[in-house]
């Protein structure tokens, strides 16, 4: 004959373990050891070698592919040689945010270790542990610290000038310039030697070529030090879109069943143009479309709950008359509530 535990302890731990299998089975998550880990597209990196002060960022990118939000609750670090940061705390589902590791070259030299804990308490508590690390050397300095373009019209050409300095032995050499982005390109003037050591202007110039979006690379320097033979420098910039979308995820927040909820997409571009539609694959979503060509177009997104509840991810797409018919896409979120 069986026995039933009546203990109220136990039957309160029975009951959580059955709600966090619930929780696990309609969110689609497989493992609750691991389901925070898997929206990480990566989880270490190393900076390499850096020049004293010079920027050195890196962004962890994550995204929530659950039904349910995704919260953040804080970041810390084992070492103060990188300062932690989040883009976005709560996430709903299919958006996406970053975990940005900032290595302190101002504050800290030599090579240094850290390791960032993120921290989630929804939809329940787990952590994920990124690593980094690199060399922070004292005697090359960068001025300015990045190459940064700022924001850049597309097709936009533009030249920012860095000045490397070498404290030292003068036989120091910069024997080439490298990069994955083919869009940049580097020349540099022949050395200028002075009593504490040696200097090198270097020129990098954004090319015609190069694409819509966040501009993050990195340069690398190949030295004759045989040491330390390579130095990186971050490259950073934005080139506008020909057409942009504002702001690229949509959140609607809360309606009841039933009920209605709108906001507005704010859609630039260049040059004047016309919005020809806009469209989700959900028909309780509809919009408000402006006629006419301008520069900057406000559209009105409705969306109309029925009588199911949960979240609601979708796509937007807006078609143009701009140049091949061109189009831009924005997530829009939203939670019906009974």
């Amino acid at each position: 004959m069986s026995r039933i535990c009546r203990h109220p302890l136990a039957l309160s731990a029975l009951i959580c373990s059955l709600l966090c299998l619930d929780f696990v089975a309609s969110s689609g998550i497989a493992r609750a050891d691991d389901w925070a880990r898997k929206m990480f597209k990566e989880t270490s990196h190393d900076f390499r070698t850096v020049g004293r002060g010079a920027v050195a960022e890196h962004r962890f990118e994550f995204r929530n592919p659950y039904k349910d939000p995704v919260r953040v609750a804080s970041v810390r670090t084992s070492c103060g040689c990188t300062t932690p940061s989040v883009t976005k705390n709560l996430l709903a589902a299919g958006e996406n945010a970053a975990v940005v590791a900032k290595f302190n070259t101002e504050t800290h030299v030599g090579q240094k270790n850290a390791t960032i804990t993120v921290v989630f308490d929804k939809p329940y508590y787990s952590e994920v542990q990124l690593k980094v690390q690199g060399n922070i050397r004292t005697e090359v300095t960068f001025n300015p610290p990045e190459v940064n373009f700022g924001e850049l019209s597309p097709g936009q050409e533009k030249v920012q000038e860095i000045l490397i300095t070498r404290v030292g032995s003068d036989a120091w050499q910069i024997r080439d310039v490298r990069s994955l982005c083919t869009d940049l390109a580097v020349s540099i003037e022949p050395p200028m030697r002075t009593p504490q050591g040696i200097s090198y202007k270097m020129k990098v110039a954004s090319k015609k070529t190069l694409p819509a979006g966040d501009l993050r690379e990195r340069l690398t320097l190949l030295t004759s030090d045989p040491r330390f033979p390579t130095i990186d420098m971050a490259v950073s910039g934005r080139v506008r879109s020909g057409l942009e979308v504002s702001p690229a995820s949509l959140g609607l927040g809360t309606v009841k069943t039933g009920g209605t909820v709108d906001k507005k997409l704010v859609i630039r571009a260049e040059e004047v143009f016309a919005i020809r539609s806009v469209k989700s694959d959900d028909p309780r979503f509809r919009f408000e479309i402006p006629t006419g060509q301008k520069k900057l177009h406000f559209v009105q997104v409705f969306f109309d709950a029925d009588q199911s509840t949960g979240n609601v991810s979708r796509a937007i797409r807006i078609e143009t008359d701009l140049g091949a018919g061109k189009s831009a896409e924005c997530l829009a979120t939203v939670t019906i509530e009974p």
